[in-house]
């Protein structure tokens, strides 16, 4: 993480390198206020539960990806499908929301920053499960058989 400071040596912003766990995605995301004075979202909705985040909201101009990073990305939607879920296709690790065009900016899960020490952070616990509409649980419902899939109902676990 590298600080940038004012004058009267406060931290301002912070840039910190990021990615998935395998190297395949890279990326930096400068903050500011500086992360270590900004409120990490511990959300309960569906899809942050599941994907573990614990998020940060840069603009799209503090996020760098680089090389072809954002372009490796993995993608999921579900629901209304207007944000995509970025994950990496080679190891798994989820990186985060891709607004798109519902807002200026991504939700990137400090899970992904290098060298970071969780307990070391501030947290607001959201409580999107009941906030975000439709205000349920959308876990599992989104999964659609493809052309390739069983036609007749049986499990082929």
């Amino acid at each position: 993480m590298s600080p940038e400071t004012k004058s009267g040596g406060k931290e301002t912003s912070s840039t910190n390198e990021a990615g998935c766990h395998c190297g395949y995605i890279k990326f930096s995301v400068t903050l500011s206020p500086p992360l270590s004075e900004a409120k990490v979202l511990d959300c309960g909705c569906s899809i942050c539960r599941r994907a573990g985040y614990l998020l940060v909201y840069p603009k799209r101009h503090q996020l760098k990806w680089h090389g072809d990073s954002q372009s490796r990305c993995a993608v999921y939607q579900f629901n209304t499908k207007q944000k995509d879920q970025l994950f990496c296709p080679k190891c798994g690790s989820s990186i985060g929301i891709d607004f798109r065009d519902v807002r200026d900016g991504y939700g990137i899960s400090v899970r992904t920053f290098n060298n970071i020490n969780l307990a070391d952070l501030k947290y607001h616990v959201g409580d999107g499960l009941n906030d975000v509409e439709p205000a349920t649980d959308l876990s599992g419902m989104w999964y659609e058989e493809d052309d390739d899939g069983p036609k007749d109902g049986k499990d082929r676990a």
